[in-house]
């Protein structure tokens, strides 16, 4: 019988002193040349790993060739970040195994994890249980994934979506604010999830992390893993400043 892949991105997750940064290049947005670049300056300036996805125009043979370009120049996990079938790719270390939680469409919640199933278990990937989470604005994904977003003043309803995931059995809870958001994941869900939860879960917040008072603040409110992506397109010099931020 084929096994998975040994655990050793979430071994290595686990057991890295916290918070961690990931980086998420997104390859309909950036050419090879640009993301081999950017992944190199950011792997050098402390960024724990390198998440691989978008919403919209993905291909697995595009992200097979950003992930064999940049795996000769870094040695930390590529992670894949799906926002469909489209997004897998053999050459990862690992993928972000989502359901969208508040969803209104089945596909994104339980569809697509049974169409992918088969091709991730066939390329023996390790798989990181995760529950996908949008809140407020919601951007490209919280669209294209037929998404209800959380409104950002009921943080009580994000964290009980955190908690049935937990009791689902999900170890990763990604709060997504949404790609270029006016603002972050309200720190107080990532706190009330974390004192409810603790290191149960491994909690990852992204969406509209554009500078630093805004990285510490979800730092502070415990967040296991923060994301930036947008302003990596937009400002590498001010996401490096995010990760000095995050790192303290």
């Amino acid at each position: 019988m084929k096994k998975l892949r040994k655990l050793k991105v979430h071994e290595y997750l686990k057991s890295k002193k916290k918070p961690l940064h990931f980086t998420l290049i997104d390859p309909e947005k950036t050419n090879k040349n640009e993301v081999v670049k950017y992944a190199t300056l950011l792997y050098d300036h402390g960024t724990d790993a390198i998440l691989i996805g978008g919403s919209t125009g993905v291909t697995e043979r595009k992200i097979d060739d950003i992930i064999v370009e940049i795996r000769k120049r870094i040695d930390i996990p590529i992670i894949l970040f799906p926002g469909n079938i489209s997004g897998i790719s053999r050459e990862a270390d690992a993928i972000l195994f989502m359901s969208l939680l508040n969803s209104e469409n089945p596909y994104f919640i339980i569809g697509a994890q049974v169409l992918g199933a088969p091709i991730v278990y066939e390329y023996g990937i390790e798989v990181l249980p995760t529950a996908y989470i949008i809140v407020g604005y919601g951007g490209a994904a919280g669209y294209i994934g037929h998404a209800r977003p959380i409104p950002w003043d009921k943080p009580e309803i994000a964290v009980a979506y955190a908690l049935a995931a937990y009791m689902l059995g999900m170890e990763y809870i990604y709060f997504e604010a949404g790609s270029g958001s006016p603002k972050i994941v309200p720190p107080i869900i990532v706190k009330k999830t974390k004192e409810l939860l603790g290191d149960q879960v491994f909690i990852i917040t992204g969406g509209g992390v554009n500078n630093e008072e805004k990285a510490k603040q979800l730092v502070e409110a415990g967040a296991d893993a923060i994301v930036t992506g947008t302003i990596v397109e937009q400002d590498i010099e001010k996401a490096i400043r995010i990760i000095k931020a995050i790192k303290g």
